[in-house]
């Protein structure tokens, strides 16, 4: 099942149940998808990547915001973009742990012969490339790093 036949079913459930929250949350990302396959010189047809990194960048932007309103004491607004991420969350592939993104990471250095901070350019694309989108690249570059410079 594709991911808008995914999300419409889910929508259709939400509806159903009557879950407002669950409901404006699904739209929105069913919107952004939408956008992004009717964008200009699109073809009507974006790939699961696409499709993935969209739900990735709508999850992101939850993060920052929710760290926004917390920041500002605006709880009322983070529970809300909690829901929105939760939401979005249940599409995303699971994340790695940080044990498998150290495994991850020690597999290429070693398969790159990597040794110091110099090879810091052809250690994190093929980090983030073996991830497949599913270990944030922050945590990536921060080992990345501790293991390059020790």
């Amino acid at each position: 099942m594709s991911l808008r036949e995914q999300i419409d079913k889910s929508i259709k459930e939400a509806m159903l149940e009557k879950k407002k929250d669950e409901l404006q949350a699904l739209r929105s990302i069913k919107s952004m998808i939408l956008l992004a396959s009717t964008k200009e010189g699109g073809t009507g047809d974006i790939s699961e990547d696409e499709e993935m990194a969209i739900l990735k960048k709508a999850a992101k932007q939850r993060r920052d915001s929710i760290k926004v309103y917390e920041e500002q004491g605006r709880e009322d607004l983070a529970n809300e973009e909690k829901t929105e991420l939760s939401v979005i969350e249940k599409f995303l592939p699971s994340m790695m742990s940080e044990e498998d993104v150290l495994a991850l990471v020690d597999s290429v250095i070693n398969d790159l012969g990597a040794s110091g901070m110099g090879d810091m350019g052809k250690v994190m694309p093929e980090s983030i490339k073996r991830a497949k989108g599913q270990a944030d690249n922050q945590l990536i570059s921060k080992i990345v790093r501790e293991k390059l410079s020790s």
